[in-house]
């Protein structure tokens, strides 16, 4: 077992062991990111430990991640909707700078945020805010979590029907 799931964020969900694991998916793990500066900030994660790049999965699954994104996406948009009048949009990203494994972040996005941060990349945020207790994922997400998770069993896809 290992001691700090964060060493490990592919093997502690596929192992049942992540406590950020919002919901399984077809190819990957939504959850939910250690970092709540913007609420609803959810990452997904690729179920094949193996794989860096979405170009290492084979077609299907890649097409399986990415559908998995845009549901993901959609969950949280509908949630942060929901919970905030100052929702304005998410952003989705698969970067792979830092982490080695194949991941996408779903940012959300509000009108309350610094102006001069409102229409520029995410990642411009102060380094405060990546490392403040105060924007520390806790219990206090419960609701959050709760609201994402039921978006995602909403969209949830239909054998022969398309996800809405």
């Amino acid at each position: 077992m290992v001691d700090d799931w964060r060493a490990d964020r592919i093997g502690s969900a596929l192992r049942g062991e992540n406590p950020t694991v919002l919901r399984r998916l077809d190819a990957g793990f939504a959850v939910i990111g250690d970092v709540q500066f913007l609420p609803g900030y959810s990452v997904l994660l690729a179920d094949d430990p193996g794989a860096e790049r979405l170009s290492d999965l084979p077609r299907e699954k890649r097409l399986a991640f990415l559908s998995d994104m845009d549901r993901l996406g959609e969950a949280v948009e509908r949630a942060s909707r929901r919970l905030d009048t100052a929702f304005r949009r998410v952003n989705l990203e698969i970067l792979g700078n830092t982490d080695g494994f194949l991941h996408a972040h779903v940012w959300p996005r509000f009108a309350w945020e610094p102006a001069d941060l409102l229409r520029m990349p995410v990642w411009l945020h102060p380094r405060d805010n990546w490392t403040d207790e105060q924007h520390a994922l806790g219990p206090r997400h419960d609701p959050l979590r709760k609201a994402i998770g039921d978006e995602l069993d909403r969209l949830r896809p239909t054998p022969g029907r398309r996800a809405r």
